[in-house]
């Protein structure tokens, strides 16, 4: 297991990338390590665990948030028993405090070998996850609200709207300009996009990220929110579907998301925008 430095991200990322495939489960993308990196490259170098097979990467753990570490597998390496065994022995080693008994969880959504090992473990299971999915070849309906680009080479750059719709979606959101603008200058933003759509009277109602993989990939939106004071009036469904086009634009294959079962309203908004539901995963949790 190895902790990379702030020079082996650009591999990392492209790594990742490539590993996303259209038909296997979702697992970390690019975007999620992309939306980290509002905190610094340094912040998301030190959250990143890489084990190998010879001089290749085959896994990357990602420690999103405190106690929780969000796997990616290498889809030739998704029955590997000596690789899950070595994480295995790793998330028992190393890696025990930062995920504690009791508390620590593990995202393994793909790869069957580590899921096995772990079940024999005696992991037990989080809470469920509603995954979603989109085919974007499919027409996708136009939109109502006025939809813009964040660009942070315009001084006209609607940077302040964006952190505008995220804080009142998201109270105690942790972004702000200078992390936006450190996200921006990731590698993995080279294939994102950032979106502000604004009400007839030019008021930001909602804001999305959206990451992709590149052609035939299947990309991500992380995050989406809509402004507390505009809520109510189908914005969510909106942003969804200019989140859509935006990613078919860069030649995604598919949109998808997650999100816990339990935010029954966000499932049902991601449906509205014709998303349809993969079904219900679980992470997870050490005994």
């Amino acid at each position: 297991m190895l902790t990379p430095t702030t020079t082996d991200l650009p591999d990392i990322i492209d790594t990742v990338t490539s590993w996303q495939r259209e038909g296997l489960p979702i697992q970390v993308h690019p975007g999620d390590l992309g939306w980290y990196q509002r905190f610094g490259a340094e912040a998301l170098a030190s959250a990143l665990r890489v084990w190998t097979v010879g001089d290749e990467p085959a896994a990357v753990g990602f420690l999103d948030e405190s106690e929780l570490i969000r796997m990616a597998i290498s889809p030739d390496h998704a029955d590997d028993r000596a690789l899950a065994e070595a994480i295995l022995a790793d998330l028992n080693g190393d890696l025990t405090e930062l995920l504690p008994a009791g508390t620590g969880i593990v995202e393994a959504r793909f790869g069957s070998a580590l899921q096995h090992t772990l079940t024999e473990a005696e992991w037990g299971s989080d809470g469920p996850w509603t995954t979603l999915h989109r085919d974007l070849s499919e027409p996708i309906p136009p939109v109502t609200l006025w939809i813009e680009t964040v660009d942070p080479d315009r001084a006209d750059n609607r940077i302040a709207d964006r952190i505008a719709v995220e804080s009142s979606a998201f109270p105690g959101s942790s972004l702000t300009a200078d992390r936006w603008r450190s996200m921006a200058d990731g590698h993995a933003y080279k294939q994102a996009k950032c979106l502000v759509g604004f009400t007839a009277d030019g008021a930001p109602a909602g804001a999305a990220t959206v990451w992709s993989a590149g052609a035939g990939r299947p990309g991500i939106i992380e995050p989406l929110g809509v402004h507390s004071d505009h809520r109510g009036h189908g914005f969510g469904v909106e942003m969804t579907l200019a989140a859509a086009t935006a990613l078919r634009g860069t030649g995604a294959s598919s949109i998808t998301v997650a999100t816990p079962s339990s935010n029954t309203a966000s499932v049902a908004t991601y449906r509205a925008a014709g998303m349809s539901i993969l079904g219900e995963v679980r992470d997870f949790c050490r005994p």
